[in-house]
């Protein structure tokens, strides 16, 4: 069994450690993992991987999001977010909508991004979360992380609701707090709902409470997602059968072994790699991931999944 994906509306209240164990409760899988976390206090898509899916989570952690989310003006926290101590309060002027604009504006497109240090990074094998409740906070060096689309959807001071869209790991929570400092005032990330993630939308979540109904009705198919099918922005190949006993076996596959491959393949770029494919067996369940070669005939295997 490959097992699929399910995509959870995670709850408020819950880690998202937490809410993989209720999904390999209820499924009774072996194997249950996550494809980017979110807070406790958040809630949204939560991409969770069941059985032999967990192998996927690499080519889910690096796709985009996007979240709803309402930053609080005038209040400063440790964490960047409602679980935090109060560090500062000040005033919040009589901002326009287009005065606080005219600011998110500058937030839009490549910027540094200091991550917080009530975060899951880890420094010397540690997350950095720990060491700050140790009273150790680490604080890492700024990285560049791309906000694709940043809109204020309604203003009611000292709360702004917006949605942003941005690259895999964008901390929202920085993100109001850098706000909050642009506008002299601080702030801090009050409320947050991730509503898109590596291709897959809100409306295809399923809640804990179906989860547990599914699972008390062994009659009702789960809604797992194939592991195929799940890798939706990524091109498919389908494997002859001759091609599929190589990759059962793990032998070399090669360009030529491939009628379906496009002809600028090996010119298509992953980074420092060639272009990524799934590749289906004829029944289109998913045997590999592999990569065309920048130079040479040979593919490399990224994954094998059967």
């Amino acid at each position: 069994m490959q097992g699929g994906v399910l995509i959870i509306d995670k709850p408020a209240g819950i880690s998202s450690a937490q809410v993989v164990g209720k999904v390999k409760k209820l499924l009774r899988a072996k194997k249950v993992g996550h494809a980017g976390t979110l807070d406790p206090f958040a809630t949204g898509v939560l991409v969770c991987l069941v059985g032999q899916a967990t192998r996927l989570a690499q080519f889910f952690l690096t796709g985009r999001k996007q979240y709803e989310a309402e930053l609080c003006l005038g209040i400063e926290t440790d964490t960047q977010d409602p679980t935090g101590q109060v560090t500062n309060r000040r005033t919040v002027p009589a901002f326009s909508e287009s005065d606080l604009q005219q600011v998110f504006e500058r937030f839009s497109g490549l910027v540094e991004q200091v991550p917080p240090a009530y975060s899951a990074l880890k420094h010397h094998g540690v997350a950095l979360y720990k060491l700050a409740r140790r009273g150790r906070p680490v604080q890492k060096p700024a990285r560049r992380v791309c906000i694709e689309g940043i809109q204020i959807q309604a203003v009611s001071l000292p709360k702004v609701r917006f949605s942003v869209t941005c690259s895999a790991g964008t901390y929202i929570r920085t993100l109001c707090a850098d706000i909050g400092h642009a506008l002299g005032c601080g702030g801090h990330l009050s409320a947050l709902r991730r509503t898109m993630s590596s291709g897959f939308d809100i409306g295809e979540t399923v809640s804990l409470e179906m989860l547990n109904d599914w699972a008390e009705d062994p009659q009702t198919p789960v809604a797992l997602i194939p592991p195929g099918t799940a890798l939706r922005g990524m091109p498919a190949l389908v494997a002859s059968r001759a091609t599929a006993a190589k990759i059962r076996c793990g032998g070399v596959i090669q360009v030529r072994d491939f009628t379906d491959l496009p002809p600028d393949a090996t010119v298509m770029t992953n980074g420092d790699k060639g272009a990524l494919f799934k590749v289906l067996d004829h029944n289109g369940d998913l045997m590999a991931v592999v990569s065309a070669p920048l130079e040479g005939d040979r593919m490399t295997y990224c994954g094998v999944y059967v």
